[in-house]
């Protein structure tokens, strides 16, 4: 069983998807597949700018992240610089594919930034930090995800995932079926139980 994991490290909900995922998906013995999907892309294309929502509903979702945090006990933060530009990111992830090792690139991006405030990961340089902590070559490692091939595939990678209906980060995709958000992991479970029985 797979489950396609749309992400982009600079969402919040994305963060606790992840982490909400994990032992459901050990628990049913499926394999979560990370699809980089470039938010920052999307929302231009859509002429939409998350700073512009109303400063009563930005206070909200403040507050809920925290009950979140608090319910499922992670150790979240919202980060003193947000938003972040996530592109280079996405680009670190796939070039870590090369030496597989994007998983443990995503856990060090997600605690970094979301539990340790920590923007630097945006940055070539905070990437590279990343790079030598997970035992990657440094200068292969930069001229790969600094590359034009890179690049495009990130593109690519987006697309796909407009193409298949995605609209947002995170989306668990299983069977074409879409389950947008962190608080579909109910149904998510059900559809993996449902697999499980077939």
């Amino acid at each position: 069983m797979e489950i396609d994991f749309y992400w982009d490290p600079g969402s919040t909900n994305t963060y606790f998807a992840w982490h909400l995922l994990k032992p459901i998906a050990s628990k049913f013995k499926a394999e979560i597949c990370p699809q980089p999907f470039n938010l920052g892309f999307v929302f231009r294309s859509h002429n939409y700018v998350l700073m512009d929502e109303p400063a009563a509903k930005m206070r909200n979702r403040r507050d809920d992240l925290m009950r979140w945090a608090k319910k499922y006990q992670l150790p979240f933060r919202v980060p003193d610089i947000f938003p972040i530009k996530t592109s280079r990111i996405l680009r670190g992830a796939l070039a870590s594919r090369t030496w597989q090792k994007e998983i443990p690139f995503m856990e060090e991006i997600f605690r970094r930034y979301w539990e340790h405030n920590d923007a630097s990961v945006a940055t070539d340089e905070g990437l590279m930090i990343i790079a030598r902590a997970l035992g990657m070559p440094e200068n292969e490692y930069y001229d790969l995800f600094t590359s034009d091939a890179i690049g495009t595939q990130l593109r690519a990678c987006t697309q796909h995932g407009l193409d298949k209906g995605v609209f947002g980060a995170p989306t668990l995709v299983i069977e074409n079926e879409i389950y947008w958000g962190k608080d579909r992991m109910e149904f998510v479970a059900e559809h993996l139980q449902r697999m499980s029985a077939d």
